[in-house]
């Protein structure tokens, strides 16, 4: 049983994590080990982006009214993946979780002030890093330069 001081504490802390955070998932963590766990929170470090294990009651009590819409159905054991990149934390759970199948599992999470379902931020963990949004419009500002230039060459061999 946890004492009043105690949750008052536990409130104070997710509060002053989840300040100035921009995107939250929620993590069911069903069947993970603790060097999972480690691991999973090295990873997520590396990207800025920080790891909870919170008592649903305590956690709803944290998140009540700060966002729009309804908060999804948190069953099981649910800890709290956020940080300032809007993408990061969905991302960074997601690869975790194809890497050791089985062991986490997203269950919702906010996303840009709004309450988001299981489904839309699994979509928002499959957008691709910015590193590589920018490497495919070079690629594809390239190809038509490209093709051009094979296409002149062709010309000028031709007329030789």
């Amino acid at each position: 049983m946890i004492t009043k001081d105690k949750k008052s504490l536990i409130i104070k802390e997710l509060e002053s994590s989840l300040k100035d955070t921009n995107s939250i998932v929620f993590v069911n963590f069903h069947k993970i080990t603790v060097a999972q766990v480690n691991k999973l929170r090295r990873t997520l470090g590396e990207e800025g982006t920080g790891y909870k294990v919170a008592k649903k009651t305590l956690l709803k009590r944290v998140l009540d009214g700060k966002y729009e819409g309804e908060l999804p159905v948190l069953d099981g054991e649910i800890a709290i993946a956020y940080g300032a990149d809007l993408i990061a934390p969905a991302r960074g759970v997601n690869q975790f979780e194809k890497e050791n199948k089985g062991s986490l599992k997203i269950v919702g999470g906010v996303f840009e002030g709004k309450y988001m379902n299981a489904q839309e931020m699994l979509a928002i963990a499959t957008i691709p890093s910015r590193e590589v949004l920018l490497s495919q419009i070079a690629y594809l500002l390239k190809s038509p330069m490209q093709r051009l230039a094979i296409g002149v060459k062709a010309v000028a061999e031709k007329k030789a």
